[in-house]
């Protein structure tokens, strides 16, 4: 399945080498020129990974990702930056990202870096700490009834999938989400469930509660 990546960068030349190179390579791109555009963006659809410029007009990377992780986005970055040193790799980590990669490099370099930070996203959110009645298996939700019973699968897009994921990990961040794509998980999670839920928090995004104690 084809994987998302945000480019957000304000290189106009870079942004569209990278989206041609990326999409040679099997992912599907969009892309932002400033950090409120890729907020815009994020607000509305969940994506794979970010690739984000550290030095850019108005809003820097750096403050982009710390806003970013302070309201629960635990989306894969990758920081692009033309600065080097030792000094502004812990600057970039320390910031939120997954990986740093200094200017000029080369598009495989980004590539495999990009797949290293997916893959450790993915084996991250296995096993969250999950709520009563759901388990999650094989990269799939169940819900378990108990008694003895088979779990039942929970036919989830994945774009709700990442959603739950995300609200998962940990249980009660504030995750930002479409709300048509909140609103489906909702009534799927609702109708089987009846001890969570996912509740609206103004401004911000959802999170999942639990309905019983």
């Amino acid at each position: 399945m084809m994987k998302t990546v945000l480019v957000v960068d304000d290189d106009l030349m870079l942004q569209k080498a990278l989206s041609v190179g990326l999409k040679k390579a099997g992912f599907e791109i969009l892309h932002a020129q400033s950090a409120e555009t890729a907020n815009e963006i994020l607000n509305r659809v969940s994506v794979d990974a970010i690739v984000l410029d550290r030095m850019m007009d108005g809003k820097d990377g750096l403050s982009f990702l710390k806003e970013l992780r302070a309201n629960g986005n635990v989306t894969p970055t990758i920081m692009l930056t033309a600065l080097s040193g030792a000094q502004n790799t812990i600057d970039g980590l320390s910031s939120g990202a997954n990986d740093y990669l200094a200017k000029p490099f080369q598009l495989q370099e980004l590539v495999l870096r990009l797949n290293n930070i997916m893959s450790r996203a993915s084996i991250d959110i296995k096993q969250p700490k999950m709520p009563n009645g759901l388990v999650f298996i094989d990269n799939e939700f169940f819900v378990n009834f108990g008694d003895n019973q088979p779990n039942k699968l929970l036919a989830l897009s994945n774009e709700e999938k990442k959603l739950l994921q995300n609200l998962l990990n940990p249980i009660g961040n504030t995750v930002p989400a479409t709300p048509m794509v909140a609103k489906r998980l909702r009534e799927k999670i609702n109708s089987v469930l009846s001890d969570i839920d996912i509740v609206t928090v103004r401004g911000m995004g959802y999170k999942i509660i639990t309905t019983k104690r």
